[in-house]
């Protein structure tokens, strides 16, 4: 049985407690996931528009993707530690995010999460569950945007 295969029969229930955080490496698994999230979304073609969302230095962004992710896995809550509460469709409240904005990121987060040494189980958990508040985002964004 190798490292990979060990870690997924640990973990017997993503989502609870610290088993998503545990399951992604904790702060260092996720800061490694962030930075090629990132890394990948200064090269794909499609993620032109949400890289054009984000600050020219990538650093706080990566800082604050990597916090958010930690206390969202089950992990410390080091966002809320830092800059306090967070609503992910209130933050991303003045962009215009459509489908083709949420389907870039997805791709980047698709790539980055496939390259890293997760367990296959939670690759699939882990994508499933981010697409939720991707999507979630659209929502908001088409709501507000959307004449009444």
């Amino acid at each position: 049985m190798n490292n990979k295969d060990s870690l997924d029969a640990n973990v017997t229930t993503y989502g609870v407690n610290d088993n998503s955080y545990k399951a992604a490496g904790e702060l260092s698994g996720i800061t490694k996931l962030v930075d090629d999230f990132y890394d990948h979304m200064t090269v794909e073609p499609t993620a032109t528009r949400i890289l054009a969302m984000h600050p020219s230095d990538l650093s706080i962004s990566r800082k604050k993707l990597s916090y958010f992710l930690s206390g969202w896995l089950g992990g410390p809550k080091l966002y809320q530690q830092n800059w306090g509460g967070i609503s992910i469709p209130g933050v991303h409240n003045h962009l215009a995010i459509d489908e083709e904005e949420r389907d870039a990121w997805m791709l980047c987060m698709n790539l980055a999460v496939n390259s890293q040494p997760f367990a296959d189980s939670f690759k699939k958990y882990l994508l499933e569950q981010l697409f939720v508040p991707a999507d979630r985002v659209r929502q908001v964004s088409q709501q507000r945007r959307t004449p009444l």
